[in-house]
């Protein structure tokens, strides 16, 4: 095919096929026939590659079928009104599936795929797709209440609807396509000659800038808009964006290769536009990007044993989801909005245990570990990185508190930006993957202090922590032990302490004894009179067991580099003959920031081994990463 002629030709054979499935797959008529005009302006576009691939009809189906859903998903399952009962019969069995059984389904029934060509294009592997056509056929047979051998009749009599549509002449498809590619082809002119000029500038600037490689956007004018707009509420393409496809997105087997687990499959693949769009743990919005031009998430889950019954939860669960903004300034924001959700994640009782920068991965790129403690336990290994325009995240989820192999993790992460990076939104690449520890991301309101998720559990608690407002210190130090009466109010070496802020931990509802508690406070000074702050806490808490009668300090922490130090002890002081109040409590600076931590613990509730320690880290690092 290389001539006008050749397309039209496709175009009249193909475009009743790719309409009915577009309409099988949506129950939307409007949505549908405007998809498969799309996907035909985007062939003759593209009509030079197109044409010589295997199957031009397996090039454009996909486009199709992805314009298709994207644009009905703003709304609730669409049928037209008067249908014939046994069309809306169809329809209502077919809207009952996922859409991943939809795609399945139809792929077998209406596009006459092979099973290899099958799974490839919802990105499963042939047992898995044979399965899930096996389960699709036998959830549609039901709803339907008809035989499975019936469902290829039933599909195809939906074109008792789809056969009234009247189509545009070919022509007018192609002047579409055509005006599409001059739209593109002006958009990389002027990005050469900007990139020309500018390039032309930096060779002879006087203060010595030397030309450079980098791919940082030149700005270009905006193409105009498409002669089609999606329906109201759907998800708005950016002038010169092209749809995500499917297959940018990572399939079963990679999940396979890098994560512990047998049989993964793909459970659903969306673009993230019908009920409250929070798929995946810590999410706090459907979309990172308020103005996102495309989006998917696809599930992922390995097999349960037949013996823990249908209902049984998949010991690990996997999720990746990408998002395209219309700006790499909007996908950075993106970004920063993904590492929020999950640095300061409040859902459950999920704590974050780790934040790694992950090397060699796209534009950016971390990765943090977490757990949820409430029962059954769960440990979450996220990652998130951006290449150009677009945000993916990976997560894996596995039942218990082992942490499974957040290097592999981190190559998973690695192939879903190799999946995005060489599309037309994209930027870098995947090279030599490596992790590298670094600081929490700053989050809430006060982001020098710990957040929920900082708190390790306690013994015999199975509720979450609840922080309080941040508070101006103006009188006693919360944080502070009988041992130093450390106070966060007046001067140090002649100079006022400024900013500080108190905040206490909670859990509300757990009935715990009135002593029980957790509290910390910062402040900030010079860091030499920081310096002198932190040594006096040190010599109160050397000489308590002279001043306190019946106390007993052990040190369990203490370190020093530079302008950072951290010290902490474990204090018990008797207070009757029948009672000894404990605590834990660090004081660290970094700089001229300063820290107090305490949490007053009970026989019966209490941190494990370590946990305080940690906890002290974990404040250090809020001082240092914040603003």
């Amino acid at each position: 095919m290389k001539d006008p002629e050749d397309f039209d030709a496709f175009y009249k054979d193909a475009r009743e096929r790719l309409l009915l499935q577009a309409y099988a797959l949506t129950g939307d008529l409007p949505a549908a026939r405007s998809s498969v005009r799309d996907g035909f302006v985007l062939a003759w576009h593209h009509w030079r590659k197109v044409s010589r691939t295997p199957s031009a009809e397996a090039w454009v189906r996909p486009h199709v079928w992805q314009h298709a859903h994207r644009r009905h998903t703003a709304r609730v399952w669409h049928r037209e009104k008067g249908l014939d009962p046994e069309v809306q019969a169809t329809l209502e069995a077919l809207g009952h599936l996922s859409t991943t059984q939809r795609r399945v389904l139809l792929l077998a029934h209406l596009a006459s795929t092979s099973m290899p060509e099958l799974a490839r294009e919802v990105g499963m592997t042939d047992e898995a797709a044979a399965r899930e056509l096996q389960h699709a056929t036998a959830q549609f047979s039901l709803h339907r209440q008809a035989p499975s051998t019936q469902t290829s009749l039933l599909l195809r009599r939906l074109a008792t609807v789809t056969d009234e549509v009247r189509w545009p002449r070919a022509s007018i498809v192609r002047r579409a396509g055509t005006a599409r590619r001059r739209t593109h082809t002006l958009v990389g002119a002027v990005a050469a000659v900007a990139a020309v000029g500018i390039s032309g500038t930096l060779l002879t600037e006087p203060a010595g800038l030397r030309p450079t490689l980098d791919r940082a956007a030149v700005s270009t004018p905006s193409a105009p808009p498409s002669p089609t707009a999606p329906s109201e509420g759907a998800l708005a393409p950016a002038p010169d964006a092209e749809p995500l496809p499917e297959s940018a997105m990572v399939p079963a087997s990679a999940i396979a290769e890098q994560v512990p687990g047998q049989g993964w499959k793909v459970v659903d693949t969306t673009d993230n536009t019908a009920g409250d769009g929070l798929l995946m743990p810590c999410r706090a919005s459907r979309y990172a990007d308020p103005q996102v031009v495309d989006a998917l998430v696809r599930e992922f889950s390995v097999a349960t044993a037949p013996d823990n019954g249908p209902k049984a939860e998949a010991k690990r669960v996997a999720w990746q989801a990408t998002e395209v903004s219309r700006s790499r300034k909007a996908a950075k924001a993106g970004f920063r909005t993904v590492e929020g959700w999950y640095a300061g994640c409040t859902e459950g009782r999920t704590q974050l245990l780790s934040t790694r920068t992950v090397q060699g991965v796209g534009d950016e790129a971390a990765q943090m570990v977490l757990r949820d403690w409430a029962d059954p336990v769960h440990t979450y290994v996220l990652g998130v990185a951006r290449t150009g325009r677009y945000v993916t995240t990976t997560l894996t989820s596995v039942l218990g508190n082992g942490v499974e192999n957040a290097p592999g993790n981190a190559e998973l992460l690695g192939s879903a930006v190799d999946a995005l990076c060489e599309l037309a939104p994209g930027g870098s690449c995947t090279g030599k993957v490596r992790l590298t520890p670094r600081d929490a991301e700053p989050v809430g309101d006060a982001p020098r202090l710990l957040v929920e998720t900082d708190l390790p559990p306690v013994s015999t608690v199975d509720r979450p922590w609840v922080a309080t407002r941040a508070t101006q210190v103006r009188g006693a130090n919360p944080a502070a032990t009988r041992c130093d009466q450390t106070s966060f109010t007046g001067k140090v070496g002649g100079r006022a302490v400024r900013e500080a802020a108190t905040r206490t931990y909670l859990v509300p509802g757990a009935k715990l004894p009135v002593e029980f508690g957790l509290s910390e406070t910062i402040g900030t000074l010079p860091a030499r009179q920081a310096g002198t702050f932190v040594d006096a806490v040190r010599r109160k808490m050397a000489s308590c067991e002279d001043r306190e009668l019946g106390s007993e300090v052990v040190s369990t922490l203490s370190r020093s580099n530079g302008d950072t130090e951290l010290h902490a002890w474990r204090v018990s002081i008797e207070v009757s003959d029948d009672t000894v109040v404990r605590y834990d409590m660090a004081v660290g600076r970094v700089g001229g920031r300063l820290m107090q931590v305490s949490f007053v613990p009970t026989p019966q509730v209490q941190m494990a081994d370590g946990a305080f320690a940690a906890l002290a880290e974990r404040a250090l690092e809020r001082l240092r990463s914040a603003p």
